[in-house]
């Protein structure tokens, strides 16, 4: 099982984020991650119960803000631990159109073996995954969207069709697997 928060909680939120997936996106950071990997760039967000309380209306009316936005990318923390709280707010960016990043620690392998209904039907609303956990010893600063080398960038809709990773083919995402 890999949902295991029911609440929503943030660590931050960046509005005008570039890093974070292609175009202009808000990135909203759950608070939460069991991991701790070395280097990670957001330790703050480890904790459990850190962060502040939200809810959904709240974080789709700060999405709404801002008509320029192209996105909306989940991080963390691990997002997944959170996974059943944050349905409902990835079915509102579905149904404004925008399309929705989630990055996990968790290898797409192991979310679909973990039978996490919760965690899987989150990434039914997801254009795009960027799994595995960040290795410090595979660090790279000119990955695009990716801190890690071991990371990929997965296109979800044909990941859950076949059944197994498939990469992301838009090159906005500046994704080759090989690197």
């Amino acid at each position: 099982m890999i949902c295991t928060e029911r609440g929503i909680r943030l660590a931050g939120i960046v509005s005008d984020s570039i890093v974070d997936g292609p175009g202009l996106r808000i990135t909203f950071f759950f608070q939460g991650c069991l991991r701790a990997c070395e280097g990670c760039h957001n330790p703050g967000s480890w904790g459990l119960d850190g962060g502040e309380e939200t809810d959904t209306e709240t974080l789709l009316e700060k999405i709404d803000a801002n008509p320029i936005l192209q996105g909306v990318t989940f991080s963390g923390g691990e997002p997944l631990l959170r996974a059943e709280a944050l349905l409902s707010l990835a079915e509102g960016i579905r149904a404004r159109g925008l399309p929705l990043a989630i990055y996990t620690g968790y290898t797409f392998e192991k979310i679909l073996a973990s039978g996490d209904q919760a965690a899987l039907r989150l990434l039914d609303y997801a254009d795009t995954l960027i799994d595995g956990p960040f290795l410090l010893a595979q660090k790279s600063l000119a990955l695009p969207f990716r801190g890690s080398r071991n990371q990929r960038i997965l296109d979800m809709a044909a990941s859950l069709a076949a059944g197994t990773a498939v990469a992301q083919a838009d090159p906005e995402w500046g994704y080759h697997p090989e690197e």
